[in-house]
């Protein structure tokens, strides 16, 4: 009977996904904004434990620098940003290279043939912050090419309708599985690649632990990882919303001086990288999500209300608070 449900619901599903894919790109951008801005509004009052999250984690974050109205604000408001991310992923088929300049202006793109030459061989690390998928389309129209990894739906009939809108301006999406021996194997070759840096990874599957906000947290270290084993620049990158309904695209100075750095350390310069425009601006990044789901044996701060104490994760930060002369050993 529960199979049965679950078959029933996933083509409900599918077929609501479907709709919107046919309908959204029918809508002018004004009300695709309205449209994004009313149902994040919703989401943000009728998703309880997701706002619960929110709250924490900004109140956590901030401290007493925000006030709980403002804290609240910024949730609604980052509920919003997700729901423009996702009503926009829909509208983007309305995009070409003749008009995407008219919705996302690009910054510092130069960068990328400073860092990795005339062919731009670089490895990108991303952010879920504002149109982190708008962030992907535009290197396409400028020609920047790039293979990604990305999260598989657990109804993954959804995923042919995502991986269309995504390789829509020359990219190559891949599947996590062996994935990431995939990303090497495209940067041997001189291409490029994109990778989404700052959300939780199981202690255990290649993860390091970095500072985010003051507080450890466990993510990825593929990106370090990868670049050890080719030479490749790694190139920060970030979306940030403009007014109308507009973003801009902003590429970081790439991380220097990495020939005498761990992978944890490699990661950390990453976030270090982008971290100042959340504390500028938090509202576009995902405050829902649990960021911080790993506790350490002895924190020196106190952690959202979610997370638990890890072994695994407790090895991570003593690993990553010793001296580089502990680490030479």
């Amino acid at each position: 009977m529960r199979s049965r449900w679950k078959r029933f619901r996933y083509k409900i599903e599918w077929l609501a996904l479907s709709a919107a894919a046919k309908s959204v790109p029918l809508l002018s951008r004004k009300v695709c904004f309205g449209l994004a801005q009313f149902l994040g509004a919703l989401t943000s009052i009728l998703d309880r434990q997701g706002r619960r999250v929110a709250l924490s984690n900004l109140e956590t974050a901030f401290g007493d620098q925000l006030s709980i109205l403002q804290r609240k604000r910024i949730v609604r408001e980052s509920y919003q940003h997700f729901a423009r991310t996702m009503l926009d992923f829909l509208w983007s088929p309305r995009l070409t290279a003749e008009n995407f300049s008219r919705y996302i202006e690009v910054q510092n793109f130069d960068e990328t043939e400073r860092a990795g030459g005339p062919e731009r061989n670089v490895i990108i690390a991303c952010y879920h912050y504002s149109n982190f998928e708008w962030l992907g389309l535009v290197g396409g129209f400028l020609g920047f090419f790039t293979t990604v990894i990305t999260q598989e739906f657990k109804n993954s009939s959804l995923d042919a309708i995502f991986k269309k809108i995504r390789e829509q301006t020359g990219h190559v999406t891949i599947p996590r599985e062996r994935g990431i021996i995939r990303l090497y194997k495209t940067l041997r070759r001189k291409g490029r690649t994109a990778l989404l840096v700052d959300l939780t990874v199981p202690p255990r599957q290649g993860a390091v632990a970095i500072e985010c906000f003051g507080l450890k947290t466990s993510v990825t270290s593929a990106h370090a990882w990868l670049h050890e084993q080719t030479g490749t620049a790694i190139v920060p990158a970030h979306c940030e919303p403009l007014p109308g309904g507009r973003y801009r695209v902003i590429v970081h100075p790439k991380i220097e001086n990495t020939a005498g750095m761990n992978h944890q350390q490699i990661a950390q310069a990453c976030w270090n990288s982008f971290e100042p425009y959340v504390r500028r601006n938090p509202a576009p990044w995902l405050w829902m999500y649990k960021h911080w789901r790993y506790l350490p044996a002895s924190p020196d701060r106190v952690y959202p209300f979610y997370a638990q104490f890890s072994p695994e994760f407790d090895a991570l930060v003593r690993e990553a608070i010793k001296t580089p002369e502990d680490l030479s050993v």
